[in-house]
């Protein structure tokens, strides 16, 4: 998205019209007849339904099988959900294979938007918050929809909608369905298994569990109530949990917190409204070595406040902990640290927000968090992993149970040269781009989510083929990726 132009290029482009695409693949099981994946980028019709003039204009990843998107009037746009995802198809907006509008109850644009494992949150133009989906993850506040009068918008604009996929065929089409179709996060459970044995304190695996659609476990979009000076600019969700950052740099966090990850210093299990998360603490940070770091210590040698930052610039979730970014470049992690995702140097959980310290000295521009695991960028463009690497998704060349419990410079020779400027996770799977408009993905490959082609798992990046485009943006669902991309016709 930072790629520099020449002056002659510049002149030829101001008398082309730019457009943007979006290109998907992955599973996203609604698109195609037999929930089948796609392994390689698709590009995504842009709804007919939307008046002339209108176009995409961000991807923002989306969740278990679906597509998130905003088109340039801010429109949410969703899609790619199937009848048998549960929680998934009802949080979409049932929208298979025609992307369409989901039915928010406001007329403002939306700027930003994510989508966890169940749920749902944007961001509007008056810095509103809306989410909705598994009513664990809405918190109490102002109930702005229903369902009976969502159904019936439904209802209204499906009698219209004739448009699909490009080159894609009706979900609805007769035919056995593939291994793929019948996907309710089981594949996670195997490995996830072990975790179980290996932690102290068993905990409900979550993520494991195929919800049905039921609306009585499920919450109609919202309202969430912040105080009216607070104008969120961005939002982050991770498997149960939401983010917010504000205008003035400061985190509002609410869902479920028993792993930490809402970073209140407690195991609570449901933050049932918007609180505000201390994130820049000075005592958290300290100049020890990451494996003397523990959580409830305070070093008379800790950074100075101005060093650790005066307030926060972006945000991240992963399924169950969560990573923040200071104006100073200071890298800031909470939640669950069995696999080493927080970068302590250790398997704890870390319950209050605490810098990594080991990236002290180095900037940090953006992060992305998954699974279990966490990708950074610095200023300078490398890329720095930690966390799971059972499937490669640390890039590092390796793929086994050993984790890295704190930052390793990803030093893969398809990047020599090259810049990172945006990042994103997907549960197991990781996905860069560069400055000069290319894509690199690793990882987990199931599903196609790493767009090769193929249906094998990488670990160290490949550079993802799109012809006729400019790449420009990047976001990861559970098991897809999206890339909204720019042509000059």
């Amino acid at each position: 998205m930072n790629g520099g132009e020449g002056i002659n290029d510049m002149e030829v482009n101001e008398n082309k019209e730019k457009k943007c695409e979006v290109l998907m693949w992955g599973y996203l099981p609604g698109v195609s007849p037999l929930q089948s994946s796609l392994t390689s980028p698709v590009s995504v019709r842009f709804p007919e339904s939307e008046v002339a003039g209108d176009s995409w204009k961000d991807v923002c990843g989306g969740g278990c099988g679906f597509g998130l998107a905003i088109s340039a009037s801010g429109k949410l746009i969703t899609w790619g959900s199937a009848d048998d995802q549960g929680q998934s198809y009802l949080t979409s907006g049932k929208h298979e294979e025609t992307p369409e509008p989901y039915p928010l109850p406001t007329n403002d644009p939306i700027l930003k938007a994510a989508a966890g494992w169940a749920h749902c949150v944007s961001v509007t133009g008056k810095g509103e918050v809306y989410t909705w989906g598994w009513k664990e993850c809405v918190p109490s506040g102002k109930i702005t929809c229903s369902w009976t009068s969502m159904k019936t918008f439904e209802k209204n604009r499906s009698a219209k909608q004739s448009s699909t996929l490009t080159e894609q065929g009706s979900p609805r089409s007769p035919g056995p369905k593939s291994s793929v179709g019948s996907l309710s996060c089981s594949d996670d459970k195997n490995v996830e298994d072990e975790s179980i044995k290996r932690r102290k304190v068993s905990t409900r695996q979550e993520f494991e569990i195929s919800v049905p659609a039921d609306e009585t476990l499920s919450a109609p979009p919202c309202l969430v109530m912040l105080d009216p000076l607070v104008k969120i600019t961005s939002v982050a969700a991770g498997g149960r949990h939401t983010l917010a950052l504000s205008d003035v740099g400061q985190v509002w966090g609410w869902g479920y917190g028993g792993d930490g990850q809402l970073g209140l210093g407690t195991r609570i299990k449901t933050v049932a409204s918007p609180h505000l998360i201390p994130c820049i603490d000075p005592s958290s940070c300290r100049k020890d070595k990451p494996d003397k770091v523990h959580q409830e210590s305070v070093s008379a040698g800790a950074l100075s406040h101005n060093s650790v930052g005066n307030y926060i610039k972006g945000i991240a979730c992963g399924a169950r902990h969560s990573s923040v970014i200071t104006d100073a470049g200071v890298l800031i992690a909470f939640g669950w640290g069995l696999y080493g995702q927080c970068g302590q140097g250790n398997r704890e959980d870390m319950l209050r927000p605490s810098c990594v310290s080991s990236l002290s000295g180095t900037q940090i521009e953006a992060v992305a968090a998954g699974l279990w695991h966490t990708i950074c960028i610095c200023t300078d463009g490398h890329v720095y992993a930690l966390g799971g690497n059972q499937f490669g998704q640390l890039g590092l060349g390796t793929n086994s149970d050993q984790c890295e419990f704190i930052p390793r410079l990803l030093d893969a020779s398809v990047l020599e040269n090259k810049n990172a400027k945006v990042v994103s996770c997907g549960a197991r799977h990781s996905v860069i781009l560069t400055d000069d408009g290319k894509i690199y993905s690793w990882g987990w490959n199931k599903y196609g989510q790493l767009g090769l082609g193929d249906t094998i798992d990488r670990n160290i990046p490949s550079q993802v083929p799109v012809d006729n485009v400019v790449p420009k943006n990047i976001a990861c669902g559970w098991w897809h990726t999206l890339s909204l991309c720019e042509t000059v016709s």
